[in-house]
């Protein structure tokens, strides 16, 4: 993993190692991302603008757990091995 998570991160898809969407970043916090499993098209829009936040159904995701980032496709994608 070449950088950090950040606020920037915020609205990006996550990925698993075998390229299934996991769901979306809702929030950003201590180097962890809450990651929305079900986000539906307005919580996409919300968290692209920074209005989505953290709650129950989310899971975190750390940064041990990630892989790369793909910046292009505005991905984050997991490790295999977790």
């Amino acid at each position: 993993m070449a950088r950090t998570l950040t606020d920037d991160d915020v609205g990006k898809k996550v990925i698993d190692a075998e390229e299934k969407e996991l769901g979306i970043v809702a929030k950003v916090e201590h180097e962890r991302a809450a990651v929305d499993p079900n986000p539906s098209v307005a919580e996409h829009v919300m968290a692209k603008i920074g209005w989505e936040g953290e709650d129950e159904e989310d899971y975190t995701v750390t940064e041990e757990m990630i892989d790369r980032f793909d910046e292009g496709n505005d991905e984050i994608i997991l490790r295999g091995n977790l």
